[in-house]
């Protein structure tokens, strides 16, 4: 491995790792259920070269896609690159060509033209199909078996788009995926894109509507009838980006909004709710119509969580306190209202997993991680800073939180999956990767698995992983069955 900055993005479980491997026959304590076969993917931001700027941010570091695969003949767990056009012409050339994160005018003159992706983000399945994806661009298409990577993913050329969101949305009636890009013709541009893809995966439509402003749009959801797109004002500007600046800058003074879009309909007709000053939201748990209104639980915060994003736009809150709830937000869809309704929820977290099955759909069971402010001190590392060491689970027709368990001191849990279950009353199962620091700079690694109905009990197994992790950033559960089907 080459030398990195010391900077927090490359220290502590931030440190990299670089290194391809496959391991097989893992150890396991206690007993996988025998409804437990499949992979869980993950997307691994992990640089092969240190930055050209000492500023700069994780989230540009190259993507990797692990995959740890439970099968009647054991559990094996493989990592490897994305071989994106930018991590392909940085290894060719031994250094770090692309600069500062999202700015192309910071490149060296080498790789003007070479798509920037780096495809760090989120692994999605659809129809077969593996992407990894950033939405900086359009996705990387990778085999779910060799996790060799085919190719950027384009549709069969039938997209338009300039970039495709990391956060995607299937129906789980008729498996269509619903799917955005924002800055969809041109770098800072408030043009959106908004798709939808039957459940072979071809692209049957997309359209194009201008938003309020330039925004880092993370994350959407969807309703029974509603594609419900959030904005916050964390913008873009083309000048700043040709001064060598940062992509993007929060406002804490500007509205933030939600759009009503008809799930297959017209954007035409897509209505708008304005909702309050300076906040955002990465992540949102569900939407479901009821009563007249559609309802978004979310998780928010008083400002931008990532400290680089506040300060590049003037505004110096310590990120202990920039504060925040799980919340839900209502539109109701009366004639004449213009505005969201706030109702809490519960403490504040991100990371928020519900079964497949539920999605756009009234449900009951969810399940988020946070930060215990009285519990141990979390370990260190992720693009925060801080990782998290407590599950919340939430009753979403109480609208409140029903349960939460407590890491260990010096452990943290990534991202959730959720495995449903054929038992019946049974909510099924939760997986993650926990990390458990030991030493200086030392870690272990296990995959655990939990009983969702009393997620306070023992795993019901532990998956050593005897290699070096570095924290994910989001992941995907893909059933045994579902592989078989596309081999």
């Amino acid at each position: 491995m080459p030398s990195f900055k010391e900077i927090p993005y490359y220290q502590f479980l931030n440190k990299p790792v670089g290194k391809e491997v496959r391991l097989e026959n893992l150890v396991v304590h206690g007993t996988i259920p025998e409804e437990i076969r499949g992979s869980h993917y993950r997307a691994v931001p992990d640089p092969m070269f240190d930055p050209r700027f000492g500023d700069d941010t994780l989230l540009s570091d190259d993507g990797m896609v692990s995959r740890l695969d439970i099968s009647d003949d054991g559990v094996n767990f493989e990592i490897k690159y994305v071989q994106t056009a930018r991590h392909q012409a940085e290894e060719a050339a031994g250094k770090a060509l692309f600069g500062r994160y999202r700015n192309p005018y910071t490149d060296l003159p080498d790789v003007e033209g070479v798509d920037r992706t780096v495809s760090n983000t989120t692994p999605v399945f659809h129809a077969g199909k593996l992407l990894m994806t950033k939405e900086d661009g359009l996705p990387y298409q990778v085999d779910p078996i060799t996790l060799d990577t085919i190719g950027r993913y384009d549709f069969d050329g039938a997209i338009r788009s300039e970039t495709m969101t990391a956060h995607v949305r299937i129906d789980p009636a008729s498996q269509k995926i619903y799917f955005y890009g924002y800055e969809a013709d041109g770098l800072a541009s408030n043009t959106v894109s908004y798709c939808v893809a039957d459940a072979n995966g071809k692209l049957i439509s997309e359209q194009f509507f201008e938003n309020k402003y330039c925004a880092m749009m993370h994350d959407f959801l969807i309703s029974e009838n509603y594609a419900v797109i959030p904005t916050f004002p964390t913008k873009a500007d083309s000048e700043r980006l040709k001064a060598g600046g940062a992509h993007w800058a929060h406002d804490q003074e500007d509205d933030s909004w939600i759009g009503l879009i008809p799930r297959d309909g017209s954007v035409d007709d897509m209505r708008w709710y304005k909702g309050p000053k300076g906040v955002h939201s990465f992540h949102m748990m569900n939407a479901f119509e009821h009563d007249g209104a559609v309802h978004m639980d979310v998780h928010m915060f008083a400002s931008n969580a990532f400290e680089f994003v506040r300060e590049a736009g003037g505004i110096h809150i310590p990120q202990q306190q920039v504060g925040g709830a799980f919340e839900r937000w209502t539109m109701d869809l009366a004639e004449g209202v213009e505005e969201v309704r706030i109702t809490p929820m519960g403490p504040p977290g991100d990371m928020p997993r519900i079964a497949d099955a539920d999605m756009g759909l009234p449900y009951v069971n969810g399940w988020y991680l946070t930060v215990n402010p009285e519990g141990p001190p979390p370990l260190l590392g992720g693009p925060v800073g801080a990782l998290f060491n407590m599950i919340m689970q939430i009753n979403a027709q109480a609208g409140q939180v029903v349960g939460a368990r407590q890491m260990p001191p010096a452990h943290a849990i990534s991202e959730l999956v959720h495995i449903p279950s054929s038992k019946e009353g049974h909510m099924g199962y939760l997986m993650a990767i926990v990390d458990q620091q030991v030493g200086d700079d030392e870690y272990l690694h296990e995959t655990w698995i939990l009983d969702a109905n009393n997620i306070n009990a023992d795993p019901l197994a532990r998956i050593e992983i005897p290699h070096r992790l570095r924290p994910q950033v989001h992941g995907w559960w893909v059933s045994q069955d579902k592989l078989e089907a596309c081999q």
